[in-house]
């Protein structure tokens, strides 16, 4: 079992931003993955997902974005209220100078392969990892659930480095139909590659065994999905 461990990162020369690391066995290079959270953390769910990406190979790290607000926070799930003075406090500006941190302390780790570098985001961080695509050199990018890329990052689609991989929920209110299509058209007007696929019967945050939302087969088929879509990106 990997073990896990908290690094501190400097965001622009000056702020700092603790961050969640996993590492797989072995010297490497491996390929490294950034981790990018829900609004509710860097929290046992994260970590755990970060430990998953370490043993399937990974050098895998999940950067606190709330550091501009607090450190350490792990919200409710039942509580979104007490997550939003630290969501509102979110900007594109800085997802992207601690999406920058965050893969440049990557890209430094010895035992990492720089060029095999990609990211993983789930609800908020789908957000992040998207715009992490467009900032960074990234080998692959993943989406879970991302609201708010559209529309406020599609000008951002033509950036894209790598392949993006998008899960959505087909019962998920916050994302409807309609905001799928427009992020494709534009990767499509774009010619970015991408995959997309919608789990019918899964709602928002489906990925998450900590939700009530937590649909098992949608999880299952989307790991499955992502470590295929992560291994033909990378190899």
């Amino acid at each position: 079992m990997e073990q896990g461990e908290w690094v501190t990162l400097r965001v622009g020369g000056e702020a700092e931003m603790r961050a969640f690391v996993a590492r797989p066995d072995g010297a490497g290079p491996h390929p490294g993955i950034v981790v990018f959270q829900e609004a509710f953390g860097v929290n046992s769910h994260i970590r755990d997902v970060t430990a998953r990406f370490a043993r399937e190979g990974f050098v895998a790290i999940a950067p606190e974005l709330f550091h501009r607000t607090t450190s350490g926070f792990e919200g409710d799930y039942a509580d979104f209220a007490s997550v939003m003075p630290h969501f509102k406090a979110i900007t594109t500006e800085g997802m992207a100078a601690d999406a920058r941190a965050t893969h440049a302390w990557l890209a430094e780790e010895p035992s990492v392969d720089a060029a095999r570098i990609a990211a993983v985001g789930y609800c908020m961080g789908g957000r992040v990892a998207f715009l992490a695509n467009a900032t960074l050199p990234l080998a692959a990018s993943v989406s879970y659930y991302g609201g708010g890329i559209a529309p406020a990052l599609l000008d951002r689609a033509p950036e894209l480095h790598g392949p993006q991989l998008f899960h959505w929920g087909g019962r998920d209110a916050h994302i409807p139909p309609e905001q799928h299509r427009a992020v494709l058209d534009a990767l499509r007007a774009a010619g970015r590659p991408f995959v997309s696929v919608e789990y019918s019967e899964a709602d928002h945050g489906f990925f998450c065994d900590q939700r009530s939302q937590y649909h098992p087969d949608a999880a299952a088929e989307s790991w499955a999905l992502t470590r295929s879509f992560l291994r033909r990106a990378l190899d």
